[in-house]
C-alpha cells in the first residue's frame, strides 16, 4: 500500500489515523478534522473525504482477504439476515445485513425494493462466498420463503419471536453512522462506506461482552498492530 501514498503530502500515518476515526466511531468529516487539529494537524474535512474514499476500498479488501482465507475465521453454523429502511435523497432503499451466531458481519447488499429478487441477491453473494449454512435466520418477510424455495433451502429458515435479534442490533452501529453523517445521498455511496464499514467493525470487534478484561485488551492490541501493519 505504500505505493499508494506517493502523490499525498500527508504521512501514512496521518492518513491511516484519519480513515481510522472517521470509519471506526460515529464522527462526522469535520468532527475528524477538528481532532486532527488538537492534535497539532491542520487539514480541510475534504481531505479526510478524499483519503477515504481512496484508501478504504482497498484497507476493506485486504481486511476481508485475510479474514475469509483463515478457515475459522467465519461460521456456517448460522445465519442472521435483516433488512432496514434507509433514505436515499428522499427515496427509501433497502440496507441488507448478515451475520453470523457472534456477529460478525458477513456481507451488506443495497437494493431499491425488497421483493424476491432482491432477496435472492442477497442469498446468492452470500452462499457463493461462503457455501450454505446450517440455518438462516431472517424475519417473517415472504420473499425470503420465496428465495429460499428457488434456491432449494427452504428447510434451513428460521424465523418469529426474538430469533433475528441478533441482525437487528447489528444495524446500531450504522444507525449511528448515519445520523452523524446525516444520510445519504447516493446507493453508491451508501452501498461502499457499509462495505468499508462492515469490514473495519469485524477487524475491531473483540466481542468484550463474551471475553474477560484482560483477553480482550490482548485482542485489541492484536487488532492494532495488524491495522498498522495493512496500512504500512
Amino acid at each position: 500500500m505504500s505505493k499508494s501514498y506517493r502523490y499525498f503530502n500527508s504521512s501514512p500515518e496521518i492518513i491511516r489515523l484519519a480513515i481510522f476515526m472517521y470509519v471506526k466511531f460515529p464522527l462526522s468529516l469535520r468532527h475528524v478534522e477538528d481532532l486532527l487539529f488538537e492534535r497539532g494537524i491542520d487539514i480541510c474535512h475534504e481531505t479526510v473525504r478524499l483519503w477515504w474514499n481512496r484508501f478504504g476500498p482497498e484497507l476493506a479488501a485486504k481486511i476481508r482477504k485475510k479474514r475469509t482465507s483463515y478457515p475459522k475465521q467465519y461460521s456456517n453454523w448460522r445465519w442472521h439476515i435483516d433488512e432496514v429502511f434507509v433514505k436515499i435523497g428522499g427515496k427509501t432503499h433497502y440496507l441488507w445485513r448478515a451475520v453470523d451466531h457472534e456477529g460478525e458481519v458477513l456481507d451488506t447488499v443495497v437494493t431499491k425494493r425488497r421483493d424476491k429478487k432482491a432477496a435472492l441477491k442477497v442469498l446468492k453473494s452470500l452462499i457463493k462466498r461462503y457455501g450454505l449454512p446450517m440455518a438462516i435466520v431472517t424475519d417473517k418477510l415472504r420473499s425470503y420463503k420465496a428465495a429460499m424455495k428457488e434456491l432449494g433451502c427452504q428447510n434451513k429458515q428460521e424465523s418469529g419471536g426474538r430469533l433475528n435479534n441478533r441482525a437487528e442490533n447489528s444495524h446500531l452501529p450504522f444507525r449511528r453512522r448515519e445520523y452523524a453523517m446525516q444520510g445519504f445521498r447516493k446507493e453508491e455511496t451508501l452501498q461502499k462506506f457499509t462495505s468499508i464499514h462492515a469490514q473495519i467493525y469485524n477487524h475491531f470487534n473483540g466481542e468484550r461482552h463474551l471475553v474477560d478484561r484482560q483477553t480482550f485488551k490482548k485482542f485489541r492490541s492484536e487488532s492494532m498492530t495488524e491495522w498498522r501493519s495493512l496500512t504500512a
